[in-house]
Formats: C-alpha cells, structure tokens, sequence
C-alpha cells in the first residue's frame, strides 16, 4: 500500500484484478499491486504525456505531417489516408540517404569534404537504377559525366604498328 502524505498529490489506489497478458510465447503473471492513479484535476507529472510528432512516431527524419499537408493542398486525390504520406515520407528518406552515401563516395574519390552539385550528379549518373529514375533530370552545376569515345582509344593493333617504325 502507498502511504499519503500531507504535501503530497492526492493519489487513489488501483488494483488490477485481471491483466494477463499473452504474448507470443511469453506469459505474464497477473499484476496485483495497486498502482497509483492521478485524479484529472491534479497536475500530472512533467514528462509524462509529451507530444510526440509523426514522424517521430513512424521513426523518420522526413517530416510527416508537412507531406501529408501537401499532399491534400495538392488535390492529388479526394482523400489521403494516414498511412500515404508515412510511406511516401520512408521512401523519399531512403532515396535521400541512398544518393547522399553516393556523393559522399564520389566526394572522397576526389579527395573533398563537401558534397557539390557535381557529386550528386556523379552519384546519380553511376548508379543504373539511379539513372534510370533520374533520366530526364538535369543538375545545376552538374557538368557532364567523362566518358571517352571508342574511337578514340588507341587498340592493340595500333599500338604494336607505331613502335615497330
């Protein structure tokens, strides 16, 4: 049993007489110590009930709610449930991270620290799958991809006919 004191908050004792919990393979005894209970006009304690946004709850770093929110300004549909803009946010987040670790290898290829227009494009351009989804896309400050034409690689045959002269 809880004692209460003069200074402190008026608790009510509960006793949970049924909460048996099953849980997969693991069974719980049931809970039969009284647990303390705040009366609604008490003050709660801080931390308790903290809001937490969507995207916190689904664990993403892309914010949730603002995707929701464009999606239904944009009228893409009559209705948007609550689980579109979560997917839509996880997949945007893995695409993100999927192109940032691409640049970030192509900045260390040319021994930089910073991540430019132009590694993004390198990343992208490399990648089959990336290209493939980005093929109409155009970079700002992304320059070209280096590609040397066949034709103008000397072959074997070449080679072997100018050092014999």
């Amino acid at each position: 049993m809880l004692r209460q004191d003069a200074g402190d908050l008026p608790v009510h004792l509960v006793s949970v007489s049924s909460c048996l919990c099953i849980g997969g393979s693991d069974w719980k005894k049931p809970n039969f110590e009284p647990q303390a209970v705040y009366m609604s006009s008490t003050p709660k304690p801080s931390g308790e009930t903290k809001k937490r946004s969507k995207s916190v709850r689904s664990g993403l770093q892309f914010p949730v709610a603002r995707i929701q929110r464009q999606l239904k300004k944009g009228r893409y549909a009559e209705r948007v449930g609550s689980g579109g803009p979560i997917y839509l946010a996880a997949v945007m987040e893995y695409l993100m991270a999927e192109i940032l670790e691409l640049a970030g290898n192509a900045a260390s290829d040319n021994k930089k620290n910073r991540i430019t227009p132009r590694h993004v494009m390198l990343a992208v351009r490399n990648d089959e799958e990336l290209s493939k989804l980005f093929s109409n896309a155009t970079f700002a400050q992304g320059g070209v991809v280096p590609k040397i034409a066949q034709g103008i690689v000397p072959t074997k045959n070449d080679t072997t006919a100018t050092t014999e002269d």
